[in-house]
């Protein structure tokens, strides 16, 4: 018997209180979560550029964002095994460790430690990361894309707060005998185990473990009755599937959540969603504080960039909640496509921006926008178009996905920008993004998996 998850399901009364404490948990820990991660980014690449030069401040940010890569990995072990509770709570800590370690780095001048504090510290843009998923486990089918973006837009509070809050931990934690830049880092580790402390001690009852009983218990009404006749694979078991626990726990690998992306259309296309918006983004976003410095003298450049990188961060966030309320009302093909067009659009309007700041700037908070229709639209998508007992598997990979998509990009948009410049550049990043608009387009089942899966 087939069940499609997409599809309008009852609702229970038992779920919705319990939906609605884990969204307010999740949307509070990631205003703490997301000025821990802010309030170091801000600053680690100055801390980096003096203890060890420029160079190695481009290397801090870029073990930050593969660090979070990585740790989806064993994030994703974790959550299949215990559920999203300790998985996050876990992600959190190991991004406090990597705070301490940069601290004791910028104390010794050790550029090894530096690099193994920051690839750590990612731990704590993974769980803001992860959280995303968290919300839509107990969520309603009509509901689930709102409450995505409801979580994905908390991060923007933390993110806006996080920079004002960089000179005070600094002047704060100057009577500690911290060095200079060193402050701000103590305060993310301390933001990161208050908001692994609160998880683990509110986050109760674990939403993917209620989710899997709940589905387990679906899967049993729907089974037929039991017979006397053992299976041919073993012992009886009543006539029911194997219990959802037992199969995440063998599913847990990367390998085993390709295969599961791999058969399911729907799912090739939330992660494919997720990484190439991810990807386009960064290539283009990283390489446009370079090009603005091509035509603003040094007096005014770090303002400049300031202000432009605002407004593409908001186009990133600000919106998120429109757009989950798009993919639940025209659909998440819908909005993935949208998020396209808008990639595309911004590619077409910065890269033809020449040194004409305005058109620039409006290139960017395109970009932002687009970022936000794919990550929102995709991320759903995938979420409901797997069973909950692959699902942390399958989302873990998406991340890991998105990760290294988004390192690579930037770390080619930069050969790209000085062989060619910044209008090649953009229009390669457009080039990327067009064949994910065929793989939206293209006519398939849409159904989710069947429950025994």
């Amino acid at each position: 018997m087939t069940t499609d998850l997409t599809a309008s399901a009852r609702v229970r009364p038992d779920v919705a209180p319990i939906q609605r404490r884990t969204l307010s948990l999740l949307f509070g820990t990631q205003i703490i979560g997301g000025i821990g991660v802010t309030i170091g980014v801000a600053v680690g690449a100055l801390l980096a550029a003096r203890i060890a030069g420029t160079a190695v401040a481009g290397l801090t940010q870029s073990a930050a964002v593969v660090g979070a890569a990585l740790l989806a990995i064993p994030i994703t072990r974790i959550t299949n095994g215990h559920g999203r509770r300790p998985g996050l709570a876990v992600a959190y800590l190991v991004g406090a460790i990597g705070a301490v370690l940069v601290v004791f780095a910028a104390a010794t001048r050790s550029v090894p430690l530096l690099l193994l504090g920051s690839l750590l510290f990612g731990g704590g843009a993974a769980a803001n990361l992860q959280a995303r998923y968290a919300a839509v486990d107990l969520a309603e089918p009509a509901r689930r894309g709102r409450q995505l973006a409801l979580i994905v837009w908390a991060t923007t509070i933390g993110a806006v707060a996080a920079p004002n809050f960089a000179a005070l931990a600094d002047t704060v934690t100057d009577g500690w005998g911290l060095p200079p830049l060193a402050g701000p880092y103590a305060f993310s580790a301390a933001a990161f185990v208050l908001a692994a402390g609160v998880l683990l001690a509110l986050l109760r009852p674990d939403p993917l473990l209620t989710a899997r009983r709940l589905e387990a218990t679906d899967t049993a009404v729907a089974s037929p009755p039991p017979t006397t006749e053992p299976p041919a694979g073993g012992p009886s078991a009543g006539g029911l599937t194997v219990a959802p626990t037992s199969v995440a726990r063998r599913g847990a690998g990367m390998r085993a959540a390709w295969q599961v992306v791999r058969d399911r259309p729907p799912a090739r296309l939330g992660v494919a969603a997720v990484a190439v918006g991810h990807a386009v983004m960064v290539a283009v976003m990283s390489m446009t504080p370079v090009r603005l410095g091509e035509s603003h003298g040094d007096a005014d450049v770090l303002r400049v960039v300031g202000i432009v990188l605002s407004l593409h961060i908001a186009g990133m966030y600000a919106l998120a909640p429109l757009v989950g309320w798009l993919a639940d009302r025209l659909g998440r093909r819908a909005v993935i496509l949208g998020g396209v067009a808008l990639l595309l659009a911004a590619c077409a309007v910065a890269g033809t921006a020449d040194h004409h700041t305005p058109q620039l700037t409006v290139g960017l908070v395109l970009l932002g926008l687009g970022w936000s229709g794919t990550m929102v639209g995709g991320s759903t998508l995938l979420s409901e178009s797997v069973p909950a007992t692959v699902r942390p598997s399958v989302q873990g990979f998406s991340d890991l996905t998105m990760g290294l998509a988004g390192a690579s990009a930037a770390a080619i948009s930069g050969f790209v920008m000085r062989a060619a410049g910044y209008p090649v550049l953009t229009l390669l990043a457009a080039i990327v993004a067009v064949p994910l608009v065929a793989l939206a387009l293209r006519r398939g089942p849409v159904g989710a998996p069947d429950r025994e899966d």
